[in-house]
């Protein structure tokens, strides 16, 4: 952003919220990073085809975005790309918690089925939401953004469990046994 007259003053946690693609994708990587998991790059590759299928429907759309001080866009607005994104997130990462087995490289606890659902949840909520408070779309393009994310990521997670998990879990193995880690 300029920091001319026009600038848009905002406070320290909304300019927080619309930066949080950076910090949600770094999580993701370090996630994927530490547990060396299949699963989590399983994940990480649905959150992403996600947000691409998205882009293609926005530019089939082609509705604009609101008009506010802060856009410099030139992309279209409908559907949110991060509200899908992020409600992938907000759905797929509760029924993992919900329905699968822990990594062993995470803590085997029940607290941790629980805590990141709690955490996840209204986090992506507010990421959602902040979209319309920063101007950038309008509440029926975050609405149909995040249904879209909820549909793909509830489709993902059944490919996952109805047999892409026993794939994953070979190549997982196969990975670990090559570089060496156990």
């Amino acid at each position: 952003m300029s920091s001319g007259p026009d600038q848009w003053k905002r406070p320290w946690w909304l300019a927080f919220l619309d930066r949080t693609n950076l910090t949600v994708t770094a999580l993701t990587a370090i996630c994927i990073l530490y547990t060396r998991s299949a699963g989590a790059a399983y994940f990480a590759t649905g959150a992403l085809a996600c947000s691409m299928t998205v882009k293609v429907i926005k530019r089939a759309i082609r509705q604009p975005r609101p008009k506010h001080p802060s856009q410099r866009k030139l992309s279209y607005g409908m559907p949110s790309t991060h509200s899908a994104t992020i409600m992938f997130y907000a759905t797929y990462i509760p029924l993992a918690c919900a329905n699968l087995p822990l990594h062993p490289r995470l803590p085997q606890s029940s607290s941790i089925r629980l805590l990141a659902p709690l955490i996840v949840v209204p986090w992506s909520t507010l990421i959602a939401v902040s979209r319309v408070w920063l101007g950038h779309h309008t509440w029926a393009q975050v609405a149909a953004g995040s249904l879209y994310g909820v549909a793909f990521a509830a489709a993902w997670f059944s490919l996952w469990t109805r047999g892409v998990n026993e794939h994953g879990w070979a190549l997982e193995q196969a990975v670990n046994e090559y570089l060496g880690w156990k």
